[in-house]
């Protein structure tokens, strides 16, 4: 009897410990990649809409690489908080607009891979063409040198202005040579242009601003940003602080972005209104 007895204790024990190892693993595969420990990156960003990210988030897991998301709700925080090092990469800009931070604040920010083209466009709550805008009629753009300059060769293309040709990368209201109908442009934070739209007749919107917006922007548009090589200072970017462009696991999100899977996501959340830029522009 103290035989059997000593042999279900140890069969009891062989059990225990059989079942906290398979735990264990379970754990490991739910941590990511074989058991290695978990790194989060800090990822800021602008806007509601994470569908992308999520979906690039589900894939990053198999690689131990958790993406926490940090939201800013104007242009001028995220560079900021990754210069500082509060956040460990951004994506919500494009290369024009980085250069452009990096030259006015001293930093070193870099682009470490492309995500999309989103093409700016005009929006109205009160026209339906951009030929019915009149005589006197309120525009409102971003206010910052880049969306800015890029919001006025929109208006400029859409027949609305001209502009000093020697000023077209980064023009300035006090840029528009010819205004033949007087528009009053209103430049606002690039948030906020969204959301003036019932105090103005139309307003230059950014892409993802009109999506939060509840904006498809080949459908509501009134006029949408042309895309051909012109467009290419306005690939969206994935930024990280320059010591960093080489960083393994930054490597892995970029890798993992830019796939088949990704594309298909962009192509549901933006109805067709994204391009995905690597393919278009290549990967950087």
């Amino acid at each position: 009897m103290k035989k059997v007895y000593s042999l279900g204790l140890a069969a009891v024990a062989l059990l225990v410990l059989a079942t906290g190892c398979g735990q264990k693993a379970d754990a490991a595969k739910e941590s990511g990649a074989q058991g290695k420990e978990e790194v989060t990156v800090k990822l800021g960003i602008i806007g509601a809409d994470t569908d992308v990210w999520d979906n690039v988030q589900a894939r990053l897991k198999d690689e131990g690489i958790n993406l926490e998301y940090v939201k800013f709700t104007e242009y001028s925080q995220p560079n900021t908080a990754l210069a500082s090092g509060d956040i460990d990469l951004n994506s919500f800009q494009h290369q024009f607009f980085l250069d452009n931070f990096n030259a006015e604040h001293g930093t070193d920010l870099v682009s470490i891979g492309n995500t999309v083209n989103a093409p700016l466009g005009i929006y109205s709550d009160k026209i339906k063409d951009v030929s019915e805008i009149k005589e006197g009629d309120k525009i409102a753009i971003p206010n910052d040198v880049t969306n800015g300059g890029r919001a006025l060769n929109l208006l400029e293309a859409a027949g609305l202005i001209t502009i000093n040709p020697d000023k077209k990368q980064a023009p300035t209201v006090s840029d528009i040579t010819e205004n033949k109908l007087n528009l009053d442009i209103s430049e606002l934070e690039a948030s906020q242009t969204a959301r003036v739209l019932q105090d103005v007749t139309a307003s230059v919107i950014n892409s993802g601003m009109a999506v939060d917006a509840g904006f498809i922007p080949t459908e509501d548009a009134i006029y949408l940003e042309p895309v051909d090589e012109s467009s290419r200072p306005y690939v969206n970017i994935i930024v990280a602080r320059a010591e960093d462009k080489d960083n393994e696991t930054y490597k892995k999100i970029v890798a993992a972005y830019q796939t088949d899977e990704t594309i298909k996501v962009i192509e549901e959340t933006s109805k067709g209104s994204s391009i995905p830029a690597w393919v278009t522009f290549g990967e950087k």
